[in-house]
């Protein structure tokens, strides 16, 4: 009896520990399950809708790149560094407005950030809040909401983020978001297809909508499940390579 007891309290004690852990603390075990210190000094190379990006890091340094071909330009070749950003027609650099500098650099940052989740999830500029648990398809899941500040959080720094980390192997297997371009509207995506690379975990996702665009992001998941959400697209990245430690 007096083993079942103490058995009984241990039970409850590892289970308050667990339910008492912090949303940094949960999303530093969600970074570090995908790859951790490995992003830190990683070149990631990979085609995204038949455009090719390339993401370089070592020793505090960073470059974000999009190459693509142009029929009337030619080669193109965006990067975003620790400088700013830059844009290239072959080997020449072009001068561009304000408002396009903006408009690449968002949509630059925006594929490599989704490509490299949840490593951006530690930016300054990311606030992060643990709002309760959930379950999805019968796994238990940390319901992580994610805004950003106004200063380094982009253009889009209104945009709000919810993402569902597994509480066990701490996989963030869906997220959703809202958006206010073009309109707004939501999005929920379940990530399908888990990989590893040189120990960095990629994956690919399902992405679907929903019509109310006020819709609380917490409920989505639940919508998804009742399928009341209608399904907007593939999301696949392919010939996905990884070099540690590369010449920068």
């Amino acid at each position: 009896m007096k083993y079942l007891q103490i058995l009984l309290i241990l039970m409850i004690f590892i289970s308050c520990e667990k339910s008492n852990e912090t949303a940094q603390e949960i999303v530093d075990k969600a970074i570090e399950n995908a790859g951790g210190e490995k992003y830190e000094n990683a070149e990631i190379s990979f085609d995204f809708r038949n455009i090719s990006y390339r993401s370089s890091r070592k020793a505090g340094k960073f470059r974000l790149e999009r190459f693509q071909k142009d029929t009337l330009l030619g080669e193109i070749h965006d990067v975003l560094d620790n400088k700013g950003f830059a844009r290239y027609l072959g080997e020449s650099k072009i001068e561009l407005p304000d408002s396009l500098v903006q408009a690449y650099t968002n949509s630059v940052n925006s594929v490599h950030y989704f490509m490299e989740l949840p490593y951006g999830l530690n930016d300054p500029a990311v606030n992060k809040k643990l709002i309760g648990k959930d379950s999805i398809e019968g796994r238990e899941y940390y319901e992580i909401r994610v805004t950003f500040d106004k200063q380094g959080g982009g253009e889009d720094h209104q945009d709000e983020y919810l993402y569902w980390i597994d509480t066990q192997n701490f996989g963030v297997d869906y997220l959703a978001y809202n958006y206010e371009t073009e309109g707004g509207g939501v999005r929920f995506r379940k990530a399908i297809n888990p990989r590893r690379i040189e120990g960095i975990r990629f994956v690919d996702y399902q992405n679907y909508g929903y019509n109310d665009i006020n819709v609380e992001l917490s409920k989505l998941d639940n919508l998804y499940e009742a399928g009341q959400l209608f399904k907007v697209s593939d999301i696949r990245n392919k010939n996905i390579e990884v070099n540690l430690n590369p010449d920068f």
